[in-house]
């Protein structure tokens, strides 16, 4: 019986160490990355999630910046970081692009990092200025065969879903309008509305307000039905492009590495935030369909996407310069 007890009170201080370990998670605040300068719904979701984090699970958790190089700075910053999941990034369909399209950067996103969560998707709104004579895409679609390349449109740079967006209508439209790239959504929208660029196809979040207080005129939307949030906009496939569609997505992931612990609390914690009711419905106003769910999920859907945008660069020979 001595024995017995003696087991019995080894086996239990055995468990002690590994309960620890998975409640020192986190230890410290968490940083999170957005690849993207501010002004988009990627660093609204960096600061929705960090802001969160800070009043309990992670108190001092920060978003930081990292713009640059089709969002490879970014991307790169953290595969390098620490694997303790203290350092995470906001990914967005830019994301499924870096393997073939910055190649050069040596990153692997199938491999380089530890998907946590997939928050959710939201389609992009082709828009164009309220001054401008292009009030439908079969007008956009008129001009553009009338004075090929004469029309410049704007996108969030090379790879971006903006960018790859119309050089699909392009193809499928059978027309031709010149890339205007920009270092994120908020300078674009800036010309587009100036008048400096004509159109362009832009994450619905990212513009919806201008639609609906007139600043933009939105031609019709990617996804495969309307967004209830605008009716009246047709989508692509209605206004003049049959069997056009481009989904947008954003989710969070940590790099490669980080302890199971961490990933079960994180993906937990931002289940938790993107399912408060304030942040539900302030992300379902920007036209965001909250995902959610396991981490597993969000790696296949990450790797199919991979695959998928990877085909569509090597046969239509899309680069990032």
């Amino acid at each position: 019986m001595p024995m017995l007890r003696l087991l019995c009170t080894l086996a239990c201080l055995a468990v002690v160490p590994a309960a620890a370990s998975a409640q020192s998670f986190p230890s410290k605040p968490i940083k999170v990355v957005v690849p993207f300068p501010p002004g988009a719904f990627n660093d609204t979701l960096g600061r929705t999630l960090a802001g969160e984090f800070a009043k309990g699970f992670a108190p001092g958790s920060h978003v930081e910046n990292k713009p640059g190089g089709g969002s490879v700075i970014g991307t790169d910053f953290v595969a390098k970081s620490a694997p303790d999941g203290h350092t995470l990034l906001v990914v967005a369909f830019p994301f499924a692009l870096i393997n073939s399209l910055h190649a050069q950067a040596k990153i692997d996103v199938t491999r380089d990092f530890s998907a946590l969560a997939w928050v959710g998707t939201t389609p992009n709104l082709l828009v164009v200025n309220p001054a401008s004579p292009h009030r439908s895409v079969r007008d956009l679609i008129a001009a553009a065969k009338a004075a090929p390349g004469r029309i410049p449109y704007a996108s969030t740079g090379n790879g971006s879903s903006n960018h790859l967006s119309m050089e699909l209508f392009k193809v499928m439209a059978g027309v031709d309008l010149t890339h205007v790239p920009y270092k994120g959504s908020a300078p674009a929208v800036t010309d587009l509305i100036g008048g400096q660029v004509q159109a362009m196809f832009d994450n619905m979040p990212n513009v919806i307000q201008h639609v609906k207080g007139g600043r933009l005129r939105a031609l019709a939307i990617t996804s495969p039905k309307r967004a209830a949030s605008l009716p009246e906009i047709p989508t692509v496939d209605e206004a003049g492009v049959p069997g056009y569609q481009v989904g947008v997505w954003f989710g969070v992931v940590a790099p490669a590495g980080t302890p199971r612990e961490a990933v079960t609390r994180l993906n937990a914690e931002i289940n938790r935030v993107i399912a408060l009711p304030d942040v539900r419905e302030r992300f379902a106003q920007a036209g965001i369909e909250i995902v959610g769910g396991a981490p597993d999920t969000f790696e296949r859907h990450v790797r199919d996407q991979v695959a998928t945008w990877s085909k569509v660069v090597r046969e239509a020979n899309i680069r990032a310069d």
